[in-house]
């Protein structure tokens, strides 16, 4: 059990203003490592997520433990805000440790641990408001932002918080990574009924107000501090709770609506969110789309919107908060922002609105990716500066790092769904005397898995199908059928028959297998039914051949089924097989039907679908049905077999003779 870092060490010594102090006093804080102690770690990765995680986390492990309320409460928020800030300044995995110290009375002890290089610890950049009593904490990482901003220019607010609720904290930089450390009291002392229930509330109060800076109504240092610590309190959650909404989503513009609709009305009056889009051809600089916008009252969005198409703002990559001008022509009671000649943000327009304005470019990973724009209207609103725009800096980043997601989430999909979509035939070919259907279903939201099927003309009065399922899942797979389709249709252009070209797609998979780079895997193996139609006077001559493959039903008028193909080989297993075909005629009438094993492997319990002949049992009650029913029928049948969803890709062909 190692002991918390003491590089750097902050806490409550004789004669210090108060906890947290920003004259730091090395304080050892030796650590006893008895088995007993109550510890928990875990390891987040440094996405968006790793927040919500971590608040998770820490509150499941004292809930455990049975700490005090406020103490998981701050904690809690503690956390949160270190983690994130982790994310967004290192870029690195996170690591989160919890544990009791019994030699200071049971003391909640938390390390938060990111792995960027060593930097040298600096102190933030004095600022107005420092000049309030109480300690003056030092920035939230010694190292600059990598965009070359002045250091403080993008703190967080997460060793604020630290040294305003920590009865001890530190930092510790080694050559391979940065710990933030804080001791908490596992039973807080006690509280009236009354400052319990103000603890509780402050989460859900206005974070703007708390953090407007403004003469206290009693001039009394308590007071002063106590406020402080309120607002404090209020925009931690405030940020937690737009950390947590945010990250999940997966559509950039889902994320500006979101970021609007939480910054209204609790940062501003109003607030509209601009992307980059780079996708228009030939533009030489990204344009900006007006995404979404918001106004505290709802009859002022569509004014307001169109305020703000007028001129879209242009603003330095950079992540800070500057003043944008606030308009002299817009309709209303409370106007909507637009361009102005003044270029102040505390102001009053040609038309005599009042309102201020700040606007935030939101940059991740050092780029840029649109533009935060938010506003309070009338007289008596404050100017956004100070402890507001830090907050509004912050937000910003997190609203950065969610669209970020988001658009690598699209590309990502994007480009999954159309190298799937080339694995499938765009089309199925119409065959004379013969009526088809097919039913494809993928597992999960992919749009073409494992499974793959195939109906197409080869010539001479010749039409093929296939049915196959490559053994295994994702790229591999994916791969395997990539290449399988393709030399099916061009060994059965060339005029092979049914058995020869099994046997020539099998000597093709083992060659690619062994010119396959080590590792890499190459083609695996698959099992395969594939046959010839050839219609005729009589009916449509059907000749097939199955490669471990479930074998196919025949379904005669008269209600009986039989398999018409016999068990062989699976393509790709072994380079020298033979592969045999059978052949027999498909009166008006008869109906094929080919399935894949995510039909008769269908589970419910310990049962299968096709156990005891379920799937001809299945196929026998669609005597008279068109191939389209016949396959409706089936697919009802496999789905309605278990109550889960089907847990692999469910393919079927139907053929009906006319």
């Amino acid at each position: 059990m190692r002991t918390p870092p003491t590089d750097r060490e902050h806490g409550d010594a004789a004669g210090s203003p108060g906890r947290g102090s920003a004259a730091p006093v090395p304080v050892p804080v030796p650590i006893p490592a008895p088995d007993p102690t109550p510890t928990a770690r875990t390891s987040l990765p440094g996405n968006a997520l790793a927040p919500s995680a971590a608040r998770r986390f820490v509150r499941s492990v004292l809930t455990g433990w049975n700490t005090h309320a406020v103490t998981t409460d701050d904690a809690t928020l503690l956390v949160s805000e270190l983690v994130t800030n982790a994310v967004v300044h290192a870029g690195t995995s996170v690591d989160l440790e919890c544990r009791l110290d019994p030699a200071r009375g049971g003391n909640l002890v938390v390390e938060v641990t990111d792995h960027h290089p060593a930097r040298q610890f600096r102190a933030r950049p004095r600022c107005p408001s420092d000049d309030r009593p109480g300690p003056r904490p030092t920035d939230l990482r010694g190292d600059a932002p990598p965009d070359g901003t002045p250091h403080g220019a993008h703190s967080g607010q997460g060793l604020r918080l630290v040294a305003e609720l920590a009865e001890t904290w530190g930092t510790a930089y080694r050559r391979t990574d940065k710990t933030v450390w804080f001791h908490l009291p596992a039973q807080p002392g006690p509280r009236d009924a009354d400052t319990l229930c103000e603890h509780a509330l402050l989460r859900d109060l206005d974070a703007a107000e708390a953090l407007a800076p403004g003469v206290p109504p009693v001039p009394l240092l308590a007071t002063a501090r106590r406020s402080a610590e309120r607002g404090h309190h209020r925009a931690l959650s405030f940020l937690a709770e737009a950390s947590e909404l945010l990250a999940g989503q997966f559509d950039e513009d889902t994320v500006a609506a979101l970021a609007t609709q939480l910054a209204v009305p609790r940062l501003a009056d109003w607030c509209a969110v601009w992307l980059d889009d780079t996708t228009t051809p030939g533009a030489p600089r990204p344009v900006p789309r007006l995404s979404h916008v918001w106004h505290a009252h709802e009859t002022l969005v569509e004014p307001l919107r169109h305020a703000l198409l007028r001129t879209p703002p242009a603003l330095p990559a950079a992540g800070r908060a500057v003043p944008w001008p606030y308009p002299p022509d817009t309709p209303g009671p409370a106007a909507p922002p637009g361009p102005s000649n003044n270029g102040s943000n505390g102001n009053k327009g040609s038309n005599g609105k009042h309102g201020t304005a700040l606007a935030c470019r939101l940059v991740a990973g050092g780029r840029g990716i649109g533009t935060l724009l938010l506003g309070r209207s009338g007289p008596a609103a404050p100017v956004m500066g100070g402890d507001v725009t830090a907050l509004t800096e912050d937000f910003s980043r997190r609203v950065a790092q969610a669209l970020a997601s988001a658009r690598q989430y699209t590309r990502q999909a994007t480009i999954s769904r159309i190298l799937q979509r080339g694995l499938l035939p765009r089309g199925v070919a119409r065959i004379p005397g013969v009526d088809r259907a097919v039913v494809y279903e993928p597992r999960g939201d992919a749009s073409a898995g494992g499974d793959f099927y195939d109906i197409f003309g080869a010539g001479s009065g010749r039409w093929c199908f296939a049915l196959g399922d490559v053994c295994g899942s994702g790229p591999e797979a994916a791969v395997t059928t990539g290449h399988v389709r393709p030399w099916l249709r061009l060994l059965a252009k060339e005029g092979y028959g049914v058995a020869a070209v099994l046997d020539r797609l099998n000597r093709m998979l083992a060659d690619e297998a062994a010119e396959a780079e080590p590792g890499t895997g190459g083609p695996g193996f698959l099992s395969l039914l594939y046959g010839e139609l050839v219609p005729g006077d009589d009916g449509v001559r059907c000749t097939l051949a199955s490669a471990g493959h479930p074998l196919p039903l025949l379904l005669r008028p008269d209600g009986s089924v039989r398999p018409v193909a016999a068990p062989q080989m699976l393509l790709g297993v072994v380079d020298h097989v033979g592969y045999g075909s059978e052949t027999f005629t498909l009166a008006p009438g008869d109906t094929l039907l080919c399935v894949t094993d995510g039909v008769t492997e269908r589970k419910h319990g310990n049962r299968l679908f096709d156990d005891g002949d379920g799937l001809a049992t299945a196929l026998a009650g669609c005597v008279g049905l068109g191939a389209e029913d016949v396959a409706h029928r089936i697919r009802h049948a496999v789905h309605g077999f278990a109550p889960a969803p089907p847990d692999d890709d469910l393919a079927l062909l139907v053929l009906h003779a006319t």
